[in-house]
């Protein structure tokens, strides 16, 4: 893959922070992100104090996951067909109400609702339902609405950077303040921390300029083709395809973080407070490597590098699941971020350099599938497997089954094993394609 010229000319690191209207926007995904870990971290625990049963937690992400994939395609579509803007404010307002939800869900009243029977948490799981639908629309149109707040392209790589960078350190954040609001203020202060939060999202992004849709050649598709050139496009690029299968099995296979709850309170028993050092632990390690990746941008043997880091992903899993001391774990959680951000990073690059403008919703869309809610589904994978294997011996596998499907990637996928992000580099055009 070839960079342009331009931005090897002259490396800005700040370039993208100087527009005013991607600056409010990454303001408003700062809010937004720590809104959700917050909100994910307080229900997994409050869920797991109810139901005390690791299939329980992996539940949570089938909630939200079933959802968000059911309306991802024609999420897409709708991002390419509506101004991406008026997606974004109805589904942040669809998130603060379900966040709202939850905090009145924990009030005395509200918990009279809940008992320590698993089925009496439905109230809760139907809440996450509604809120994977509104994450399910909320992803497309966010992917291709931020391309639309730069002048020119050549910003672009910079401000995925930053947009990750940010992701990752209000990742950092969200949990340590979660872990903390539960074990000093309760679960209800907490929810309505994160709803709060989800406010100040929705005013920043009220505050960006609408933009209209991209033009393109000929009439917009109907329905079913425009899902279904999504569909193609990505099928047809083995890059791309191969950096999202290889992200979707690592993550599948190789999280963990389901089941954090339990190393918390049965393996490392450091609490609610360690629990929430614990799920800041891998974004530590990812905003860090954001952060040095905006300096250092990552070129030569971008694909050997990419293929290197989700192994070691797998190694420092199936390390923390046999770890019992809480110092070395967080340090293994820390090296998952550390290599899971340089295969964020490269993915979202090749998503957003070889995706033409006009089809960057439906393109997300089919990412949100690969990726997005792997997330979720590996949550039910890890829960499902923690019941028959264990805890430990489940997040063993995982890690083992990442490991394989390293391996099995770098031997079929020779365009991404051989992919080089340097500037000017004549045979990569045709190369990375």
């Amino acid at each position: 893959m070839s960079v342009p010229a331009a931005e090897s000319a002259r490396h800005d690191p700040y370039a993208a922070l100087r527009i005013p209207d991607f600056r409010r926007y990454i303001s408003a995904r700062i809010c937004l992100t720590l809104a959700t870990r917050i909100q994910g971290l307080v229900i997994g625990w409050q869920i797991f104090e109810l139901t005390n049963d690791p299939l329980a937690l992996g539940l949570i992400g089938l909630a939200e996951a079933v959802p968000s994939i059911g309306v991802s395609l024609y999420a897409g579509h709708l991002a390419d067909s509506v101004k991406r803007k008026n997606i974004i404010m109805a589904t942040v307002a669809s998130l603060l109400v379900c966040a709202v939800a939850l905090a009145l869900l924990a009030t005395p009243a509200g918990l009279r609702l809940l008992t320590r029977n698993a089925l009496a948490t439905l109230p809760l799981y139907a809440v996450i339902f509604g809120s994977g639908i509104a994450r399910g629309f909320l992803g497309p149109a966010t992917f291709s609405f931020m391309p639309q707040l730069l002048p020119d392209r050549q910003n672009l790589a910079n401000a995925i950077t930053w947009n990750s960078t940010t992701w990752q350190a209000a990742s950092v954040l969200g949990p340590a303040i979660g872990g903390y609001l539960i074990a000093h203020l309760g679960v209800a202060n907490a929810y309505s921390v994160a709803a709060v939060l989800l406010g100040l999202a929705l005013v920043q992004f009220a505050r960006i300029a609408s933009r209209p849709l991209p033009a393109m050649e000929g009439e917009r598709p109907d329905l079913k083709t425009s899902v279904l050139s999504g569909i193609r496009f990505i099928w047809s690029n083995q890059l791309i395809l191969a950096a999202l299968s290889l992200d979707l099995f690592a993550v599948l296979f190789g999280g963990a973080v389901a089941l954090l709850p339990i190393f918390a309170a049965d393996i490392l028993k450091v609490g609610a407070t360690g629990f929430g050092h614990l799920e800041a632990a891998p974004a530590v390690g990812s905003v860090l490597m954001a952060v040095s990746l905006t300096y250092f941008p990552l070129r030569r043997h971008a694909g050997r590098k990419l293929l290197w880091a989700v192994a070691g992903f797998g190694v420092a899993t199936i390390f923390f699941a046999l770890s019992t001391n809480f110092w070395l774990s967080l340090f293994l959680l820390f090296l998952t971020g550390v290599f899971d951000s340089v295969s964020v990073i490269v993915r979202s690059t090749l998503l957003h350099t070889f995706t033409p403008e006009h089809m960057k919703g439906r393109v997300s869309a089919v990412n949100n599938i690969f990726i997005g809610s792997s997330n979720e589904i590996g949550s039910f994978e890890s829960g499902t497997l923690a019941r028959l294997l264990g805890v430990v011996p489940s997040v063993v596998f995982g890690g083992t089954m990442t490991l394989v499907v390293v391996a099995l990637t770098a031997l079929r996928a020779g365009k991404l094993r051989r992919l080089d992000m340097t500037p000017e580099t004549p045979e990569t055009p045709e190369g990375a394609r």
